[in-house]
């Protein structure tokens, strides 16, 4: 049988790992550690938590909840680890972060189908054996340079300078409207027009609202990365800033009364179904409760559900609408698989999540048979289908597990929870038919 050979040992490679050696198939497992750190690492073990140690809400009809039970039914190592080593967080599942990454790095040492390689790889192995790689968003400078060679510099990103996604159905379509701008191509934008009272009101809150800190060494980085600048370093330029750039009232008029507005927020839709809407232009590096405050005051976002805040920080991560099937597999190099927050997951769970489904369905291909997809009704397969299918390849920017991506319900239901649960009930029958299927 094929041996694998996972490059990266974080909670994506190992769950990949484990998920491969509990079908009997040999694993080489190589990560720096503990010989060198990135910026973020400190402890010498595997599986390392870099920023919270909480592993968000255990509630089934949230999306961490609903993705917790699916790692669980798929026998997930990070699951069980947590469990193991969880600390009171409420109706959070949080984790003593020292003990967890000791008991999921005694689960690799202990595991006889797994050679632990303590090296750095710098380039993708270029033979025809089996490689998984989980290098993470903080993957080395050499081996990130090297992926760029390998698939072109345009599908290799550094830092993550996302705008907040919305879910289309918080919207209040009396106040957005779908229009395009100087009457060249289709509608495809949605509006929302602000009085100068309104934009006082906004611009105001805005600059005052408080940042996230960047970390030293992205701070670095950022000076490079101007591309993107945050919408409130913008708008501290000064009063009209925003009405020269991403607020600009030109080439629209207000659907009410036809006139030319004082300044346009436009939101562009983030899937091919439109049930997601991101605010363009929106990049930021406010603190979430933040976020939420100061955008609501938008025309039209007052009730505005969140379905991933702005984020501005490094994060290495590929083109995957481009490069990877909905198996994480490399579409031109079929040795190739991806797993992590490379691939444009966001999130530990998210992570771990996508690495169970390599290192399962590499298991099952290796012992004969195809590699099978999971549904997008499970949030493991619509986190699949999204970056693989569903994301703009033009725009790429992580995804984290959200209700939003979920294959709709045939029937609308109003009510959210009901609807959030008959969601979770189709995915846990989703990905048990497929791990019944499996090997």
């Amino acid at each position: 049988m094929d041996k694998v050979t996972v490059i990266g040992a974080g909670l994506a490679g190992c769950e990949a790992a484990l998920a491969l050696a509990k079908h009997n198939i040999q694993v080489d497992l190589i990560d720096i550690k503990p010989k060198n750190f990135t910026p973020a690492h400190k402890n010498p073990n595997f599986a390392e938590l870099v920023c919270s140690n909480s592993l968000k809400s255990q509630r089934l009809e949230t999306a961490s909840g609903l993705l917790k039970e699916e790692m669980r039914i798929l026998d997930s190592v990070v699951i069980e680890a947590a469990e193991a080593t969880k600390v009171p967080a409420g109706d959070a599942l949080a984790v003593e972060r020292n003990s967890f990454s000791e008991y999921i790095s005694n689960k690799i040492r202990h595991n006889k189908s797994i050679n632990i390689i303590t090296k750095e790889i710098t380039e993708i192995p270029q033979d025809t054996g089996f490689y998984v790689i989980a290098t993470g968003p903080l993957t080395s400078n050499s081996l990130a340079k090297n992926i760029e060679v390998f698939f072109g510099s345009e599908n290799l990103s550094f830092f993550d300078a996302a705008a907040p996604i919305v879910d289309g159905e918080s919207l209040d379509y009396n106040k957005v409207f779908w229009a395009s701008r100087y009457g060249r191509g289709g509608a495809d934008y949605l509006n929302s027009c602000l009085t100068k009272a309104e934009y006082e009101r906004f611009y105001s809150e805005l600059i005052n609202a408080e940042t996230v800190k960047l970390k030293d060494f992205e701070q670095t980085e950022f000076k490079v990365f101007s591309g993107c600048m945050p919408i409130e370093t913008i708008a501290k330029g000064g009063y009209d800033s925003l009405r020269f750039g991403p607020l600009k009232p030109v080439g629209i008029l207000d659907h009410n009364n036809k006139e030319k507005p004082f300044a346009v927020v436009q939101l562009r839709k983030e899937n091919n179904r439109g049930t997601l809407f991101n605010l363009v232009g929106f990049q930021t590096n406010l603190k979430w409760n933040e976020q939420k405050r100061v955008f609501r005051l938008i025309p039209g976002l007052e009730e505005a559900e969140f379905i991933r805040y702005g984020v501005m920080h490094r994060n290495t991560f590929i083109n995957s609408p481009r490069l990877l099937d909905n198996c994480f597999r490399s579409r031109e190099h079929k040795n190739l698989f991806f797993a992590g927050q490379l691939t444009g997951v966001e999130g530990y769970l998210e992570s771990a999540a996508s690495g169970l489904f390599v290192g399962l369905n590499l298991a099952r291909m290796l012992c004969g048979k195809k590699l099978q997809p999971l549904e997008p009704c499970s949030m493991i397969g619509a986190l699949a289908n999204y970056i693989s299918c569903e994301a703009n390849a033009n725009n790429f920017q992580p995804m984290n597990s959200n209700m939003g991506i979920l294959s709709p319900l045939t029937e609308r239901v109003k009510n959210k929870q009901e609807r959030y649960k008959q969601l979770a009930n189709l995915a846990i029958d989703a990905v048990k038919r497929w791990r019944n299927n499996e090997i």
